[in-house]
């Protein structure tokens, strides 16, 4: 028992620092750093101190006793912690990185503008990832997942005042809620697979896992690859590397902590988590390694061309983690943690220097330059080196196929408007309502298809939001009719409890509310500045506003810091494992309306500054 309660200490213990730096003012620069680096040392000295006593006590595994939030007939979602030789070292190696991060950007920081926002963003980071490496189930891991994501977009556009930051924090956003649903995924298929909501203990019962996946390798096969999915997606690996480079937009000490060291390792991670899960399906096995094996040859291509450091260190980190792939795949467990502390450890060391290493090599250059005689090349050579220029059309491929794509799609359906909503949309909801009431008078040929439908009249909803640029209430209030049409579809299905719907619609209505007037505010106070064209900053007018609208951003979206989470994820449980085109629409409409939702946040409130009197700032500046 007392065991439980310094495992739980490692998560209470940042999220107090975090509370404490929301209280202190901004201009006490002092005691914010002080919190911090307190909060910090002591994480590190009892993890350090309960790792000395674990190893002595014979390394055991420790599964902490769930607390329960929400519990039917059907689901019972519930907070577990587990802790094992992965959750040690990443513990460990996590604490002493942000100590180091912490006591460095004490002084870095020194008179920045955003100097608590700092380090209220770090301390949340903090806690996410203390969550998410003690996290014992699905659910338990996603809440820390997210808030890992949230506060990674948040300190990419630490210096919210420019074009690129909001920009780039919007691109790696819209890449890690592809990997968002790869969880999601995994988390709807085990619940069918387990008929519960399965343990990470548990899955290091080998006999019970292989007499699971013998009459459901489809299933396990499936789930293989929403993890792969997930992994690939935070970790950077191939196709969606080209994200990490740009995410060295923030302050350096952020790009330290987040994407040098950390939060890029939690694809590894995962993987780490779940390998009892799919050790035994060569077919994942094969994935993970080709995975690993194809991004290391192209990032270490792409590392030797960069005329920039931190796109340099990002590249050279992807290539070690695609060689960490490899090394999991083949089960080589204790090398892949040694492999991890040592990337850690150096990408942290290397981008804290990165700053005094510029310096010190325009100074060499200047002094002691000499020309180089050209070598020739061959043709292939050359190819490489064109191809790693241009990082292999990765971003390119991201930008112009994948979501230009669901852009264009959106645009055909310029019908979708708010009068069509109006007249359309509406009575056809209501006339949903009315048959759910009444399923009994519904043909039996029929109903099979009403619950995908529903979903897919969802999903051009949310595809019209994405692609719109001129009103941001329609955007806004598309996404909330969505997810409307996503709750009715899903509770068409039997032995769905009603209050689990009620559950889902109470915490996106009121997220829907706040956002909404939000957005009129603006459009009341800004009537020229209110659209979707370009960036408008006006965060540097309205800062609460600002703040207001982002918690409803992520009310709406779902995320697990508010109530609709809860109910996002009973929805996902009661979607049937036969039924594939409900459970794609579903989640296309997660990963869309959550990119369409933060971008109407970025536009609105991120960027430089329109002012009315002075020209439009250029988007290079």
């Amino acid at each position: 028992m007392q065991t439980n309660y310094v495992i739980l200490s490692f998560v209470i213990i940042p999220l107090l620092g975090f509370l404490i730096s929301l209280l202190v003012p901004a201009k006490k620069e002092l005691q914010l750093a002080r919190v911090a680096f307190y909060t910090t040392v002591l994480q590190l000295v009892t993890i350090i101190s309960f790792i000395v006593y674990w190893l002595i006590d014979g390394r055991k595994h420790l599964n902490i006793e769930e607390i329960v939030l929400y519990q039917s007939k059907e689901f019972r979602f519930f907070i577990g912690f587990f802790f094992d030789e992965v959750a040690a070292t990443y513990l460990f190696v996590g604490s002493f990185v942000s100590f180091l991060i912490v006591r460095y950007s004490q002084q870095y920081m020194h008179l920045e503008k955003g100097y608590k926002r700092f380090f209220n963003t770090i301390l949340f980071f903090y806690l996410g990832y203390s969550w998410t490496v003690l996290a014992g189930n699905f659910e338990t891991l996603f809440i820390g997942w997210e808030i890992l994501g949230i506060s990674s977009f948040i300190l990419i556009a630490f210096y919210r005042e420019r074009y690129l930051p909001a920009k780039n924090a919007v691109k790696v956003f819209s890449i890690y809620r592809i990997g968002d649903v790869g969880i999601l995924a995994a988390m709807w298929a085990s619940h069918h697979l387990w008929h519960e909501n399965i343990t990470f203990f548990k899955l290091h019962n080998a006999d019970l896992v292989h007499q699971q996946l013998l009459g459901h390798s489809g299933v396990g096969i499936f789930i293989g690859l929403a993890l792969v999915t997930a992994a690939a997606a935070k970790s950077a690996q191939l196709p969606f590397s080209s994200w990490l480079p740009r995410a060295m937009e923030g302050p350096t000490p952020s790009s330290a902590i987040f994407y040098g060291s950390l939060s890029v390792h939690f694809g590894v991670f995962l993987l780490l988590r779940t390998f009892p899960f799919w050790e035994g399906q060569m077919i994942i096995r094969v994935v993970i390694g080709v995975t690993g094996l194809l991004t290391a040859l192209v990032a270490h291509n792409i590392t030797q061309v960069q005329s920039s450091i931190k796109p340099k260190i990002a590249y050279a980190s992807i290539t070690q983690i695609g060689i960490m792939f490899i090394e999991v795949a083949l089960g080589w467990h204790t090398l892949v943690l040694f492999h991890f502390a040592g990337n850690a450890f150096l990408r942290t060391y290397q981008l804290l220097v990165s700053p005094s290493i510029v310096i010190y090599m325009i100074r060499d250059q200047l002094y002691n330059f000499s020309p180089t005689e050209k070598i020739a090349q061959s043709k292939w050579r050359n190819t490489l080196y064109q191809l790693s220029l241009k990082e292999w059309y990765l971003d390119d491929f991201m930008t112009n196929i994948v979501f230009k794509t669901l852009k264009n799609g959106g645009k055909i359906l310029r019908f979708i408007h708010l009068k069509n909503v109006v007249f359309y949309f509406m009575p056809l909801y209501a006339f949903g309502i009315v048959l759910y009431f009444n399923q009994e008078i519904i043909p039996a040929l029929i109903k099979p298809y009403i619950p995908a439908t529903m979903a897919f009249l969802g999903l051009l909803m949310v595809l019209r939001s994405f692609a719109e640029r001129l009103h941001p209430r329609l955007a806004w209030l598309l996404v909330l009719f969505n997810h409307l049409s996503l709750a009715l579809a899903v509770s068409f299905n039997e032995n769905i409890d009603i209050q689990e719907t009620i559950i889902f619609i109470s915490g996106i209505s009121i997220a829907g509310i706040i956002g909404f007037f939000c957005l009129s505010f603006i459009r009341r106070k800004e009537p020229d500045y209110s659209d979707l064209k370009q960036y408008y900053g006006h965060t540097a007018k309205y800062p609460l506003l600002a703040f207001f609208f982002l918690l409803a951003t992520l009310g709406l979206a779902g995320f697990p810091i508010t109530p609709s989470f809860i109910g996002a994820d009973l929805l996902f449980s009661h979607i049937h494992e036969n039924q594939y085109l409900l459970g794609l629409f579903v989640a296309a409409s997660f990963i869309i309306s959550g990119i369409a939702l933060i971008r109407i946040y970025a536009r609105i409130f991120l960027g430089p500054y329109i002012r009315h009197n002075r020209s439009n700032p250029l988007h290079s500046s």
